[in-house]
């Protein structure tokens, strides 16, 4: 083969701060914190600290490919974290703080973390924890002196900005590898414990150029993101890469993620996107219905995680004028994998077929290839109908759990495709359609009957705050739909309307058995509703007229 006359510079994730410090220096990011006044810095700001940042980790003894791990919210400082560790061949290791606490442990010790960098509001967990960790040699609050505790169960216990202090502002960044380990994020580990994905520079620097690329995103310049995911889980969706890559201004919400406070900053900052999980927008959908305050500045979020809502999707579009568009994705792929905004086609459709189109996980970034597989491991007709098993491949996708050999002989199709463990239908037109989790798909009298779907249809009444479908046994059918519902506040619980709005909804078939009310349901470290707690909860729920079929 002829090799191309072209120059051969590694993608490293140290070139998209430079790019952003030289090119985009005045940007601005914002941070909040939990005891700190309001941070304002640049771009080219912290380039420099990234840099400070960087001596200071040498002055630790953190050596290339060493762990770190960081316990923190969304502020300047874990930013700079992303930035210098992997900057000097160190690995950017973000721990979830709402996993169990043994769950964190166990990453932890799994990892072999060198050091940890904590939030001080998370200092009385780790303090907790500290006798489990192996590794650790010390800990870092990332704070100021002045608000450093007084005493600590835990020995060396470091201030971060007395580490910055005194550091010189610019740093001579290595060349190495892409290949080069860059980030590590655990799996939430709702079955057994959790598993670390490595990403490596490469695939996150082709990841960001990915985000850039999707449709509906929108991260340019001119954005102003607020960066709701967080930053320790899932690379915040690619965020703090694809901004630095296009200028944009960043705003980093800290702990506080309700309703009220969540749209007071998108005020104030005069926000233009956003993306996160949906009981992020429930809560803030909550407080506008509650209030009647308006977006002046908001232009679209992107809702990922868990499905999107039809009611979601429409009080953002319709209400807000706010557009609205899903993306899916998993840890795995660093995350994002496809985004379900309309092609030039379908945004001349009428709203209702807008919607329907954007209730699709959508078409694959480019890099990310689909297949659907049924259980002969043949692939299934893209004709929109045929579901089976998505397995997936890309530059940004596992090539293998770290330090997982049994979990990754099951993950992986004999040709290498990544399992997602989603039951899916891709269309003719290339849009992806999740169907439900394969664990969470209801089979009853041999006939699927998708939990998502049903979930859906529940949410488009307007009694519904949140709605949860598991499968409970049936002496007949093997399994019935259960609906779980959370109403919301002000509205009664009326089981006989909601039936009745399902029966317009769904196939008769697929209507619920039972419906029941609960003031909250379960949900994992990133947000999800934790269907394994519910099925555990309601295994032995009887069933109206279950009785009966047994006979």
């Amino acid at each position: 083969m002829l090799a191309g006359l072209m120059m051969d510079r590694p993608l490293l994730t140290t070139g998209l701060l430079r790019h952003a410090a030289l090119n985009y220096g005045d940007q601005e990011i914002t941070s909040r914190f939990a005891l700190e006044d309001p941070h304002r810095y640049t771009w080219r700001d912290a380039w420099h600290r990234s840099a400070r940042l960087a001596h200071a980790l040498n002055g630790l003894g953190v050596k290339p490919g060493d762990r770190v791990g960081t316990v923190a919210w969304n502020d300047h400082r874990h930013l700079e974290l992303y930035y210098a560790l992997p900057g000097i061949g160190a690995v950017c290791h973000t721990i979830n703080p709402r996993l169990f606490p043994d769950q964190i442990t166990y990453i932890v010790n799994h990892a072999e973390d060198r050091f940890l960098f904590i939030d001080p509001m998370f200092l009385p967990l780790v303090e907790k924890l500290w006798p489990a960790f192996q590794q650790v040699e010390a800990v870092i609050v990332m704070t100021r002196p002045d608000l450093m505790p007084a005493a600590s169960a835990i020995p060396n216990l470091l201030c971060y900005e007395t580490l910055l202090a005194g550091q010189a502002d610019t740093f001579d960044w290595p060349e190495f590898d892409e290949n080069t380990a860059c980030g590590l994020c655990y799996t939430s580990g709702t079955t057994g414990n959790p598993k670390g994905v490595l990403y490596s520079h490469r695939s996150s620097v082709l990841h960001a150029y990915g985000v850039l690329t999707a449709p509906g995103l929108d991260v340019r310049s001119a954005s102003t993101i607020l960066v709701v995911v967080p930053l320790f889980h899932a690379n915040a969706w690619g965020y703090p890469y694809a901004a630095a890559i296009a200028g944009a201004r960043m705003v980093l919400p800290g702990p506080k993620l309700d309703g009220k406070s969540v749209y007071e900053l998108m005020e104030q900052e005069q926000v233009t996107i956003s993306s996160g999980v949906p009981t992020v927008w429930l809560g803030l959908l909550a407080h506008l219905r509650s209030t009647g305050a308006k977006f002046t500045s908001l232009k679209s979020v992107t809702v990922g995680g868990s499905a999107l809502p039809r009611a979601m999707l429409e009080e953002f579009e319709l209400t807000h004028g706010v557009a609205c568009v899903q993306g899916w994705g998993m840890t795995e792929m660093s995350p994002v994998g496809s985004v379900g905004a309309l092609s030039q086609a379908e945004a001349k459709l009428p709203m209702e077929k807008q919607h329907d189109a954007k209730m699709r996980a959508g078409r694959p970034l480019y890099g990310v290839e689909m297949r659907v597989i049924g259980p002969d491991g043949q692939d299934q007709p893209r004709d929109g109908t045929s579901y089976g098993e998505l397995v997936v491949r890309g530059p940004w996708i596992t090539r293998g759990y770290y330090r997982e050999e049994k979990a990754n002989a099951g993950a992986f199709t004999p040709d290498g495709w990544f399992r997602t463990g989603d039951v899916a239908v891709i269309s003719p037109d290339g849009a992806m359609s999740i169907v439900d989790r394969a664990k969470d798909v209801i089979k009853s009298g041999g006939e699927w009957i998708s939990s998502i779907d049903l979930e859906n249809a529940a949410m488009g009444h307007p009694s519904v705050q949140e709605a949860a479908v598991v499968g409970v046994p049936h002496p007949r059918w093997v399994e019935r739909p259960l609906l779980i519902i959370v109403p919301r506040a002000g509205h009664a619980a009326d089981k006989d309307a909601l039936m009745r709005h399902l029966e317009g909804e769904v196939a008769k078939w697929w209507l619920p058995d039972d419906i029941v009310f609960v003031n909250e349901l379960p949900h994992t470290a990133t947000g999800k509703i934790l269907k394994t707690e519910l099925r555990k909860r309601f295994l032995n729920h009887a069933l109206p007229n279950a009785g009966a079929a047994a006979e």
